[in-house]
Order: C-alpha cells, then sequence, then structure tokens
C-alpha cells in the first residue's frame, strides 16, 4: 500500500511536470532548434535534479544505506534531500554559466512556464483528487503568478520577469508559511529560511552575471 502510494505521488510530479514542458513547447518565443536546446537542457537539469535527491537521500540516510543499500529505495525522501538536490543543480548550472557552455537567459525563459504550470498542476490535483484543503492557498499564488507570467510574457526582460516572479514567489510561499502549518513544493515541506536562501542566492546570481565581462544572456 506504502509503494503503491509512493508511485501515485511520482506519477502526479511526473505528470505535472508533462504538462509544463507542453505548456514550453507551445508557448515558448523560442523557435525550431532553440526551443528544443531549451527542453532538452530543461530535461537534463530535471534528470540531474533527481539525481542529486538520491545522493541527498543516501548522505542524510548514510547509517542505513551502510547496513542496507537496498532499504534505501524505500526510505522517502525529505525536506533535507531536495535541499541538497537545488544546491546540487545550482552548482551545476553556475558552473555551466561560467564557462559558457549554456544560454541562461533561454534556460530561464523555459523554467519559468514548466515550474509554474508544473505547480499548479500539481496542486490542483491534491486539491481535486485528494481533498487536500491545504493546496487551495497554493493554487491561488500558483494561479497569481501564472497571470504575471503570461501578462509580461514578451513585454519585459528576461530577467526583470524572472525577479518579478520570483519576488511574487518568495512573497506568497512566506505568507503561506504564516497562515498554514506548513507550505511545499511538490510535496516537500519549505522551511522559511530556504525560502529566502533560496531568494538571496537567486538575486546574487543575477548580480553576478549582469557584471561578467561580455556577457549578456539576461538582456
Amino acid at each position: 500500500m506504502a509503494a503503491a502510494s509512493k508511485l501515485m505521488s511520482v506519477g502526479v510530479i511526473a505528470f505535472s511536470f508533462v504538462i509544463g514542458f507542453a505548456t514550453l513547447y507551445l508557448l515558448s518565443p523560442a523557435k525550431g532548434e532553440q526551443k528544443r536546446k531549451y527542453m532538452e537542457e530543461l530535461i537534463s537539469q530535471l534528470i540531474n535534479f533527481i539525481i542529486f535527491i538520491w545522493v541527498g537521500k543516501i548522505i542524510l540516510h548514510f547509517s542505513i544505506f551502510v547496513t542496507d543499500p537496498l532499504a534505501i529505495l524505500a526510505y522517502p525522501s525529505d525536506s533535507g534531500a531536495f535541499y541538497f538536490a537545488v544546491l546540487g543543480v545550482a552548482i551545476v548550472l553556475l558552473y555551466k554559466s561560467k564557462q559558457h557552455k549554456t544560454d541562461m537567459r533561454g534556460v530561464i525563459q523555459s523554467f519559468i512556464p514548466v515550474f509554474l504550470v508544473a505547480s499548479f498542476t500539481y496542486e490542483f490535483i491534491q486539491l481535486v483528487w485528494n481533498d487536500n484543503t491545504y493546496a487551495f492557498a497554493r493554487l491561488i499564488v500558483q494561479a497569481l503568478l501564472l497571470v504575471l507570467w503570461f501578462s509580461t510574457l514578451g513585454r519585459v526582460q528576461t530577467m526583470i520577469q524572472f525577479m518579478v516572479l520570483l519576488t511574487g514567489w518568495t512573497i506568497g510561499m512566506l505568507v503561506l508559511w504564516v497562515l498554514q502549518p506548513y507550505v511545499s513544493v511538490f510535496g516537500y515541506i519549505m522551511a522559511p529560511w530556504f525560502i529566502g536562501l533560496f531568494f538571496i542566492f537567486c538575486m546574487l546570481f543575477n548580480i553576478w552575471t549582469r557584471r561578467k565581462r561580455g556577457y549578456n544572456g539576461w538582456n
């Protein structure tokens, strides 16, 4: 029963991202080969994220992994593993950005609709199918962010759009944290310190990329 529930949860997340990528394919301003390149980069980082979650789970529960390696497969991923995965992907993207191996403007521009639509789809399923009443408030936040994204699509610079949406997401998550017992992203509980730290990191990353000599990827 527990295994079936876990598989169902993974299936809901996977379905949510399928909807997110379908939205990107339909609405992305990129064309042809460029759109395919951005989607491949996002899928690559999503795979990296899953790998980092497993690595984080092993590190955080290393004693269990040593005594019974197969038991780690059944051990649920927690927020610690999620934080570790975010850090891992951030390091990969920083390295690729520094080496000019990826177009960060295109990646960020493509990531926004995938994340927002996938989050909205996930919370909608949680509300309608799983009758999770806490999902309603998160659904409202995601809906407002989607409206904000669509209204600014193609009208403002990618950097400005991303920072406005990031600020809106951060405020929304912190408000929900005050009003509800917990806030979560795809089922992973988010601590207030992580939300704030993530916001600060993205701000510093924006400043760093804009100051790099000859780097114009956010304009």
